[in-house]
């Protein structure tokens, strides 16, 4: 089964995502230091006037009469313009806010991902003693199936003699065509436990696979571990409570970019940059003239007035900070309510196996007595189907007294989990 845990961390669709939304949350974490870091952009600009503009100059400039105009064109008809600029943030408040909030949301991918594991190992483990139960559910019902039908052979041979009534025939019928009905249904069910457990080790549902464990065996290794102590139970390594703990810290830091977005920003950049004009296209001509340029600079920029936008929208990230705190608590409450819940239904399945373990014990002792007694012609047929349904019952409520004790060890250890019960990405 541990196996198997470990075999769907790695290839379970779910957590396959999980570990990519981890990667996305370190690229966006780049994307953001980034844009804090130099930058550098170039332009290439050709332009070709199709018809260039004509400008009119008064004709007294060029010895003309005044009040007349003359028709003049500026400029060549085709040019080019390079340019690379550096720009550089030097100061922005949001930008530093921006750094950490890109940490947290990294710290709440990586906590996401522990609390999609932990469903996953979960998952498993569920399927993987669905799987077994289902396998010991048929095995005993073809078991049983044998044993009535072995009855009923003798018991039809019996009446055929004279020795038995025709009720003990027809009541061992009913009792076969029940476990033949139920064992067909378990033989289905059987096939669909495989298809779930396929499902969550992330390989198509039609493969099969084989289980090593056995359900007793996990059973028992189930039982052997001690109540968590509410004194030493750790409320930080619980992961709801981390998650909760990352949205108080991003609404805090929320609050700091609204803040932030009233504080100047200053950035500064250098630009070069070569102009060429001609009639033609004669620019990768050696003769062609460059003029170069460049211009060094700063650009502050300094919030005044937004009509009180901003003030409103700190006010808003001040309360959602207040609930998020708020849904802390509620959360830490709850938590402490789930550990408790979940040992108490550890408990209660730990008593129910032990007394469905005992009740097995006493059902197949009254039914191996009926069985002598009727072949005796002691019991009634009616009597020993009695015994009989009760030793089937018996059965299936052993079987799911153990997948129980499994389910809620695993409900638990997922509460007081600390970073040691599977292995997780780092």
């Amino acid at each position: 089964m541990e196996e198997a845990v470990e075999f769907a961390l790695e290839n379970n669709r779910t957590a396959v995502n999980a570990t990519r939304d981890i990667e996305i949350a370190e690229k966006q974490k780049w994307e953001t230091t980034a844009i804090g870091l130099p930058q550098i952009d170039a332009t290439v600009d050709y332009q070709n006037f199709l018809k260039q503009q004509v400008s009119l100059i008064p004709a007294e400039f060029f010895g003309g009469n005044s009040g007349e105009f003359e028709e003049v064109v500026f400029g060549t008809k085709q040019n080019v313009n390079a340019t690379a600029t550096l720009s550089q943030l030097i100061f922005d408040g949001s930008y530093l806010v921006g750094l950490q909030s890109a940490k947290v949301f990294l710290e709440i991918s990586k906590n996401a991902k522990v609390k999609t594991d932990l469903a996953v190992r979960t998952n498993v483990i569920s399927a993987y003693g669905n799987v077994l139960v289902a396998e010991e559910s048929v095995k005993i019902l073809e078991k049983n199936k044998a044993t009535l039908e072995n009855n009923l052979f003798e018991t039809q041979k019996t009446f055929e003699n004279g020795l038995a009534e025709e009720e003990s025939v027809e009541q061992l019928q009913i009792t076969l065509t029940e476990i033949e009905n139920a064992l067909n249904n378990s033989i289905r069910l059987r096939d669909i436990a495989y298809k779930l457990l396929s499902l969550s080790l992330g390989i198509d549902v039609t493969e099969k696979v084989d289980l090593t464990d056995q359900l007793e065996d996990l059973t028992i290794q189930s039982l052997a571990i001690e109540l968590q102590d509410d004194t030493a139970f750790s409320m930080e390594e619980n992961i709801d409570y981390k998650i909760a703990a990352n949205d108080e810290r991003s609404k805090e830091l929320l609050v700091k970019l609204e803040k932030s977005r009233a504080l100047p920003s200053l950035s500064g950049f250098l630009n070069g940059g070569y102009q060429a004009y001609n009639d033609e296209f004669t620019f990768f001509d050696k003769d062609q003239e460059w003029f170069g340029s460049s211009l060094i600079g700063l650009t502050l920029n300094i919030p005044i007035f937004s009509s009180l936008e901003r003030t409103a929208r700190t006010q808003r990230a001040k309360i959602e900070y207040e609930k998020s705190k708020t849904d802390l608590t509620e959360v830490e409450q709850r938590i402490k309510l789930e550990l408790a819940n979940a040992q108490s239904n550890y408990e209660f399945s730990v008593e129910k196996y032990n007394i469905s373990k005992k009740n097995l014990n006493l059902a197949e002792r009254i039914e191996r007595k009926n069985q002598i007694k009727f072949t005796e012609g002691i019991a009634t047929s009616f009597e020993l189907r009695q015994a009989q349904v009760q030793l089937y019952s018996s059965q299936q409520d052993y079987l799911q007294a153990m997948l129980d004790v499994i389910n809620s060890k695993v409900e638990l250890d997922n509460i007081v989990y600390s970073g040691d019960l599977v292995p997780l990405e780092e």
